[in-house]
């Protein structure tokens, strides 16, 4: 039980990350170039983690089917989640969204966010599930990530006539459902131990999507690219030093 606790717990501080990026932009917007540096942060995160540990554990416990199936249904996972709700991420409205003045709903813009996040718990969880020190990373990588993401919440959010206090909130509790795909990963994982090596992959598989999908496209909609591979190098050499320190 203290681990499933544990464990809801990172993922649910990973998921409030969102309400400080929110916070930061009620202090001051950031600028383009320090958004595409926060972006790019995030998206050498995830790519090294993914890739350098996830993917290599998944492998070792398992071999290549189970490793390479598991990444190609976490990805797939998300993308048909893509194509069946078009959402705001990182503040660029997807094809097929619902008209702009829409979005001073809240709740439209929450929920489609919020199933957005529940893989990134499902990401936390399949890690801790393997081992406490991988999840813990797997953790700060989305917290990491998060934060620029809250800023692009709250942007569009006051641009479409929210309050910044509501703008604020909305960025806070959009990552409130990661913590719920949190507790299912672990759980399933617990019952079906011989499934981690797949969940790990599973892991990398979502964490992979939502960099190529999400955070490099809507850098690249900024210009500004130098400050995006600054980015990128800053948060490679930000996951070495995890590693090294977590694992």
């Amino acid at each position: 039980m203290a681990e499933i606790l544990t464990a809801i717990l990172l993922s649910l501080l990973a998921g409030l990350s969102t309400g400080l990026g929110g916070l930061i932009v009620l202090v001051k917007q950031p600028s383009r170039k320090m958004m595409n540096f926060l972006m790019g942060l995030a998206a050498g995160v995830m790519i090294i983690l993914s890739f350098l540990e996830l993917m290599v554990e998944a492998l070792n416990l398992s071999g290549l089917a189970l490793a390479a199936t598991g990444f190609l249904a976490g990805a797939l996972s998300l993308f048909i989640l893509d194509s069946l709700l078009p959402h705001l991420h990182f503040g660029i409205k997807e094809k097929g969204l619902v008209d702009m003045k829409l979005l001073k709903s809240s709740t439209l813009i929450a929920v489609g966010i919020a199933l957005h996040n529940f893989p990134e718990g499902l990401a936390v969880g399949s890690s801790y599930a393997y081992l406490p020190e991988l999840g813990l990373t797997v953790a700060i990588a989305m917290a990491i990530h998060n934060i620029p993401e809250g800023m692009a919440i709250a942007i569009p959010a006051c641009l479409s006539g929210c309050s910044r206090y509501s703008a604020f909130r909305l960025a806070l509790f959009s990552g409130l459902a990661e913590p719920v795909g949190a507790l299912v990963s672990v759980l399933l994982l617990d019952v079906f131990s011989g499934f981690v090596p797949f969940g790990l992959a599973f892991a990398a598989g979502i964490m992979v999507f939502i960099t190529l999908d999400e955070i490099i496209p809507a850098a690249s909609q900024n210009g500004h690219e130098h400050w995006t591979s600054l980015g990128i190098i800053a948060g490679s050499l930000l996951t070495f030093i995890l590693l090294g320190l977590l694992m």
